[in-house]
């Protein structure tokens, strides 16, 4: 009874894995992504989001994050001085920003992750432009409407060229 009772369970199991590998096969040959243009999407996204920073477009910021986006912003001083004197207030208080992604990987039709280096300028409470550089690991999510926006964010002031 007891084998009998081992036997039957591993034949369920068999049964279930074959099940679960067809419905696997069958999603990949229904949702293929067009990677190319996933990534060409993201780095829209990339260069609307700049503009806006650059224009103090905070509408626009506004539009290129999630409801619920989180940053974590570099920690050291350098960076801290910025959130302190920056005239622009906010969780993007720089006059500008650019970004060069090293990689983004398009993980489901809906998530991606971006890591790169940032290049952020704002004006000083003297009225000198000042460059702050970091690294960034961004995740970004597939809006209903198509557009790629940035859901999380960590930082670090530990640039990564």
């Amino acid at each position: 009874m007891r084998s009998s009772l081992i036997l039957f369970c591993i034949l369920i199991l068999v049964s279930c894995k074959e099940k679960s590998s067809r419905d696997q096969q069958e999603f990949s040959n229904t949702h293929t992504l067009d990677i190319q243009n996933e990534l060409a999407s993201i780095e829209k996204t990339r260069q609307i989001f700049m503009k806006a920073v650059k224009e103090g477009d905070g509408e626009t910021i506004g539009k290129m994050v999630t409801k619920n986006a989180k940053t974590i912003s570099p920690g050291s001083n350098d960076w801290g001085e910025m959130y302190k004197t920056a005239k622009n207030q906010g969780p993007f208080p720089y006059d500008s920003i650019t970004m060069f992604p090293k990689e983004t990987i398009i993980a489901s039709d809906s998530i991606a992750y971006d890591f790169g280096i940032s290049h952020v300028y704002y004006t000083n409470s003297e009225g000198n432009v000042v460059e702050l550089k970091d690294s960034f690991l961004a995740i970004l999510k597939k809006g209903k409407d198509g557009v790629w926006r940035l859901h999380r964010e960590v930082a670090s002031s530990n640039v990564t060229e």
